[in-house]
């Protein structure tokens, strides 16, 4: 059976995600080093050097993960990644995303999702997003698009620290963006 492709190039009309590379390290870091994209964040401090550079590898070595560029200025405006394809369950996750803040509350976010999603039905029917027990700006933004929360509270490790999640899952046929 054949690997499926979690990286390919994902074109809407605002936005262009392709795979994350090495040489998109300050660019990156640029759009990252704002600590109010992180304030509601378990890792809160990844706006720093040192810590954004450990979430950056883990990005490049996951092989699942994207650069998002401005459609019209070719910008790095953030990223997002799959993660933990579980291909007995059919499901995938999408996360790790951040966006710099000058493109948080209009269509960026949606526009990046329905990419993502439309790409992620191809291979399996479920999409799952693990979010912060109390980072309700993502919480909110997963509601908007049809994101259904699961029961229960789930725990993962962010920068070495346990920390309480919820689980938000869209179905084939069940997002609020037409897929």
């Amino acid at each position: 059976m054949l690997t499926p492709d979690f990286q390919p190039i994902l074109e809407g009309e605002t936005v262009i995600l392709r795979p994350l590379r090495a040489e998109d390290w300050a660019e990156m870091f640029a759009a990252a080093s704002d600590p109010l994209i992180w304030e509601l964040h378990p890792a809160k401090d990844r706006y720093l050097e040192p810590v954004f550079k450990a979430y950056f590898d883990g990005a490049i070595s996951s092989k699942m993960a994207f650069a998002i560029t401005d459609r019209a200025i070719g910008k790095i405006i953030g990223s997002s990644r799959y993660h933990s394809h579980d291909a007995a369950l059919g499901e995938v996750e999408i996360g790790w995303t951040f966006l710099v803040r000058s493109y948080w509350g209009g269509v960026t976010n949606a526009e990046i999702k329905r990419l993502m999603l439309a790409h992620a039905f191809t291979i399996v029917p479920t999409v799952v997003f693990w979010v912060g027990e109390k980072n309700w700006r993502s919480q909110r933004a997963l509601e908007k698009i049809g994101g259904v929360r699961r029961d229960g509270f789930y725990t993962r490790a962010i920068s070495g620290i346990e920390n309480k999640q919820v689980v938000f899952e869209i179905k084939k046929g069940n997002s609020k963006l037409g897929l």
